[in-house]
């Protein structure tokens, strides 16, 4: 059986202080790369195969915009998207689908209740229901239906592996990590996710956050193009206050956060990181990230205090702060 870095190969990333007490530790495997795309930093193992859960949106996104899906601004920003499911951006992707002469039937991805509190206690009043169009991946989604639409692939069975949009996805996942896929797993979706090495999604963000919407290379312009779209409108990615959200209004990154506590984010300059925390847990993900930027001297240690500051990373005692998530000293 294949299986992630162990506890042997991961380092201390971040610490969880309570009252002068630190309460808990979280370790994990990073790299960074420079602006040219060299490795600058590796803390653990950051060969060892990951699945990058969510954090493989931007590159299944690619993808489905090379294989024709036609999407522009905020509609392109959510099909990389793991939104919260407010009313916002159940209508983004209605409008993706009603475009592509589709409604929600044609989604595959499960039904949920929004993870937006504010909207799941709204409709629980007017006795709503779940929906998969309320499921954080339904940007993904409704992207790949666009895309056998414009390509003439049926919709019927879109997430099977042997489906061809899956086919091409893949095929696109390859080239941009420089390595060929040795296991695929199934989503929280439904769609497939495949095994890469840290590295290898390190380098495939890299390709995507520092393309350019001019090149004269398809795959290029696309990528360029859907990384302006997620800086351009950041309410997309996530949702007002959540993380990757916040770090993109903040810093102008590109972030992507994953189930299991993945997270790539890309600096301005193109400076890139890659992390995967070894016990599932996102809650230091974001900040480690943007610290090792700062280390690798992409972002300002004024930018990462800001970002910290803008983040839910207090640690609560009746109700007041009492302790704080930390950054590891030694990164």
């Amino acid at each position: 059986m294949l299986e992630t870095l162990t506890v042997q190969d991961s380092v201390e990333l971040a610490v969880v202080e309570r009252s002068g007490f630190v309460e808990s530790r979280h370790a994990g495997a990073a790299v960074v790369l420079s602006s040219e795309g060299e490795v600058v930093a590796r803390l653990g193992n950051a060969d060892s195969l990951i699945l990058p859960r969510s954090s493989m949106k931007p590159l299944q996104a690619v993808a489905c915009i090379t294989a024709g899906a036609a999407l522009e601004g905020e509609h392109l920003a959510l099909s990389t998207a793991s939104h919260i499911g407010t009313d916002r951006h159940a209508a983004a992707v209605r409008e993706m689908l009603t475009a592509g002469g589709l409604n929600e039937d044609a989604l595959a991805c499960p039904p949920a209740w929004p993870s937006d509190q504010a909207t799941r206690d709204e409709m629980v009043r007017e006795h709503g229901q779940q929906a998969s169009v309320r499921m954080n991946c339904s940007g993904k989604h409704a992207a790949m239906l666009r895309a056998c639409i414009a390509t003439g692939w049926p919709t019927e069975g879109y997430l099977e592996e042997g489906h061809p949009l899956q086919a091409h996805i893949r095929e696109v996942i390859e080239r941009l990590t420089g390595e060929k896929i040795s296991h695929t797993s199934i989503d929280g979706c439904g769609a497939p996710v495949y095994a890469m090495t840290l590295t290898g999604l390190a380098r495939a963000i890299h390709r995507i956050g520092t393309a350019s919407d001019r090149s004269p290379f398809a795959l290029h312009r696309v990528a360029g193009s859907l990384v302006r779209a997620v800086r351009e409108h950041p309410w997309t990615i996530e949702g007002p206050g959540r993380p990757d959200t916040v770090a993109i209004e903040k810093l102008g990154v590109f972030a992507k956060g994953g189930a299991e506590g993945v997270m790539v984010m890309v600096a301005p300059n193109g400076t890139t990181v890659a992390l995967k925390m070894l016990d599932g847990g996102a809650r230091a993900s974001t900040i480690v990230a943007a610290t090792l930027l700062a280390r690798a001297g992409a972002l300002t240690d004024r930018d990462v205090a800001d970002l910290a500051d803008a983040l839910s990373l207090d640690v609560l005692g009746g109700g007041q702060p009492v302790g704080r998530v930390l950054v590891s000293p030694g990164i």
